[in-house]
Formats: structure tokens, sequence, C-alpha cells
């Protein structure tokens, strides 16, 4: 069972989006960025949710989403990017270390993916926009990316 849970801040106003690139654009882009987390399992699907909110949401500051559907609206664009297999991902290795850890989780770890999503918001200057930011945030030695 392949299952999806998308986290954003709840009280982060979106950024600009210049902070993001080399090369600043006009009209007022903005970006707001989200952590999804892909889970690949056997077993209780319920279980996985109860794991993962108390794992990786805090109820107060941010906001839960679950399936493949975007969490955020509006988007001109969407860039989703993560860890190359075999990279060096810290946050995957704990969270798979404190799955570990739990006697009886109710369902069996297979894959998880952990994924960065940016989502552009405004009037895109240019049909081109979202390749300047897929070349100033990713890095293709140790990350793999879509836009959306």
């Amino acid at each position: 069972m392949h299952e999806v849970f998308e986290i954003s801040e709840r009280y982060i106003e979106p950024g600009d989006a210049n902070d993001l690139l080399y090369e600043p654009v006009a009209n007022g882009l903005t970006y707001r960025r989200t952590r999804r987390y892909e889970f690949e399992i056997e077993g209780d699907a319920r279980e996985l949710e109860r794991f993962a909110r108390s794992t990786l949401f805090d109820e107060v500051s941010q906001q839960w989403h679950q399936g493949k559907n975007a969490a955020l609206e509006g988007s001109v664009f969407g860039l989703d990017y993560g860890m190359k297999p075999g990279a060096l991902d810290l946050e995957k290795e704990a969270i798979i270390a404190h799955y570990r850890e739990i006697k009886n989780p109710g369902f069996e770890l297979k894959n998880l993916e952990i994924r960065q999503r940016i989502y552009a918001f405004g009037e895109s200057p240019g049909d081109n926009l979202s390749d300047r930011f897929v070349r100033d945030i990713c890095n293709g030695a140790i990350h793999n990316w879509k836009v959306i």
C-alpha cells in the first residue's frame, strides 16, 4: 500500500521566490515549502497514519494533508525534489530507526521517500521559470526532481 502525507507550516507566510534563485524574477512571485512523506507499507494504514502523525507532525504549528493531490492550491507550478537513492538522508534514517524501535507498529515499512515541494504563486514572468528553480535549487549529484 502506498500512502502520502504532506505537511505545511501553518503560520509561515509565503516567502519571496527571489530568496531561492540566483537571479531575481519580477512580478512578485512567492513560494511556500512543504514536506511530503511517501510510505510504502504492508499492514494497517491507520497504524501508519498514527505513526506518521506522532513522529512527523505538530498539530499546533502545522497543517496535515493526506493523499497524492497537492496540499496547496493556486500555484503556478510546483517543484518536487528529494534525495537520490543511496545519498545520505539523515531525516529518513532517523524515521526508520524510530520505526525499528517500536515493538509492534502494526505495519511493515517497505520504503520511505521524503520530498520537499516548493509551490510558486503569482504571475509567471516566462515559460522557463520552473527550469530556473530546478537549476538553482536542485543538485544533480544528490537530488531527483519533477516539476508539477
